[in-house]
């Protein structure tokens, strides 16, 4: 097994736009997920250029061992990149936590840098003050609460500076603490309790994040990401980006978009809650494939593509049209108040099959409230439908997980053994016409409870993952942690027709 410094220095020989700075404020930022997954993530780049950006201040990234029971049973400490500085040195350790299940690789990187997890254990002088921020915290960040000194709610451009200014200007960790948790967009778990403050929203000004480095050693592979718009101004029940979340969509021009993408990035991926919601993405496309790139699009609505569209994907490289349907039925579709309808599905697979694409990728979900096995009796048949037009289809099935700040907010998680039925089910109807690609529920059921929980949730996270991070390991911590609570969410209102 090849060592941490020789992936190290492999992975950075490979990297275009690494950062070194010496500075009187070095931070460890650390990603809890392995570097393929955390240096695919645009905001953990962004937060590494603005940090790095700021006078004094030094950002160094460090990432969740590729093997984490390996290197806790040799203790090999967690170290940096740039330095190979151990982590528990740094003064100031910061995470991005992007979904629920990283609370494990939390723990697992903080055991690992020899700091205390639970921040009532840490001393403020032997130990680093532990920040966290990242897109789970415009959810639910309360059961990663006891592991954090602070948590930067929402949209990180402007609390980063207040932030540093305010840890450079406070030599006691208490004062700090206590003037942060004054301030718009700062969670202080040990002050706050479980209530939330409100999250941040960055000014349009400071749009659009993008890529700092570019690496082959990712999921991405040498893909410079840029986001074109941020948010969404649509009602999905299921989604914490509707468009009640910090305004809606924003929109970032598209000179704009393509005044920022460097001469030599032969790969650009548009990243975005509804990217294909904006209007300039045609030029944008266009400008793109006219330049020789790849293009990727992490969100494709199937009510907005068309020819123009799908014909400069395929320019740009595609090969699998990737859209989502969400709901297993039109009916259920409507119920969580999501706008794509079985037309627009069979549009986007002559599309498909028009511009020569092999494949039509759905997405969609399991387990709604109100779903029946009617429903998916009916996706069974609209499935065979589909693979009547494009060339393949595949499903992409994950259960669904009630969301906080969500209208469906303390929605209950279907049975385990309801879902894996209606599965095996469908996978019957659709007689290998339609290749199912389900996600795990019993993994699902524990992103629920994490999803729904507080401080005692959190608490689990540690036990689980300490005694190995099996599913069984985490139902028996969830054991002893109260059932969240669960409501029957209310039907959206229905729209009466007006006589004209």
């Amino acid at each position: 097994m090849q060592s941490f410094r020789e992936i190290r220095e492999a992975r950075l020989a490979a990297e275009i736009g690494t950062l070194r700075k010496q500075g009187d404020l070095p931070i460890a930022l650390v990603y809890p997920s392995p570097y393929t997954v955390g240096m695919s993530s645009l905001g953990y780049q962004t937060v590494y250029r603005l940090l790095n950006a700021l006078p004094g201040v030094s950002a160094e990234r460090a990432f969740l061992p590729d093997d984490a029971r390996a290197a806790r049973q040799t203790r090999e400490p967690l170290c940096t990149y740039e330095s190979a500085r151990p982590v528990g040195d740094f003064p100031v350790v910061a995470f991005s936590l992007a979904y629920e299940l990283e609370l494990a690789g939390l723990v697992d990187c903080l055991d690992l840098s020899g700091i205390p997890a639970l921040a009532a254990e840490r001393t403020a002088a032997r130990d680093p003050l532990v920040i966290i921020g990242g897109p789970l915290t415009f959810s639910n960040p309360v059961p990663a609460g006891l592991y954090a000194d602070v948590i930067l709610l929402g949209e990180a451009e402007r609390l980063l500076p207040v932030l540093v200014e305010s840890i450079l200007g406070f030599g006691d960790r208490d004062a700090l603490l206590a003037d942060l948790a004054t301030r718009p967009g700062f969670y202080v778990p040990a002050l706050h309790g479980e209530t939330l403050p409100d999250i941040a929203k960055a000014p349009d000004e400071d749009l659009p994040a993008h890529s700092q480095i570019l690496t082959p050693h990712t999921e991405l592979r040498d893909m410079f990401l840029i986001e074109p718009e941020r948010g969404c101004h649509r009602g999905c029940t299921y989604c914490v980006m509707r468009r009640s979340t910090n305004g809606g969509m924003r929109l970032v021009e598209p000179a704009r978009v393509k005044s920022l993408i460097p001469a030599d990035a032969r790969r650009v991926g548009l990243v975005g809650a509804a990217v294909t919601d904006h209007p300039g993405l045609p030029e944008i496309l266009r400008h793109l494939v006219d330049t020789g790139r790849e293009v990727g699009i992490s969100s494709l609505r199937a009510d907005r593509l068309d020819d123009e569209i799908v014909g400069l994907l395929k320019r740009g490289g595609y090969e699998t049209l990737t859209t989502a349907s969400d709901g297993a039925s039109e009916r259920m579709r409507d119920v969580i108040q999501r706008k794509t309808k079985e037309r627009h599905l069979l549009r986007a697979a002559q599309l498909c099959r028009d511009h020569g694409l092999r494949q039509l990728k759905l997405y969609m979900m399991v387990g709604l409230p109100g779903e029946t096995d009617a429903d998916f009796e009916e996706l069974a048949r609209f499935g065979l439908e589909l693979a009547r037009v494009a060339p393949r289809v595949a499903f992409g099935i994950a259960p669904f997980v009630a969301k906080r700040n969500t209208p469906l907010d303390e929605a209950p998680f279907e049975a385990i053994d309801v879902i894996d039925g209606r599965l095996a089910r469908l996978r019957a109807a659709v007689r290998g016409r339609v290749e199912l690609r389900p996600t795990s529920a019993k993994w699902a059921w524990v992103e629920y409870r994490l999803a729904q929980g507080g401080f005692a949730a959190g608490l689990a996270a540690a036990r689980a993952t300490r005694a190995g991070g099996r599913f069984a390991d985490w139902k028996a911590a969830f054991a002893e942690v109260p059932a969240p609570a669960v409501r029957t969410p209310e039907p959206p209102p229905r729209r009466l027709a007006v006589a004209g």
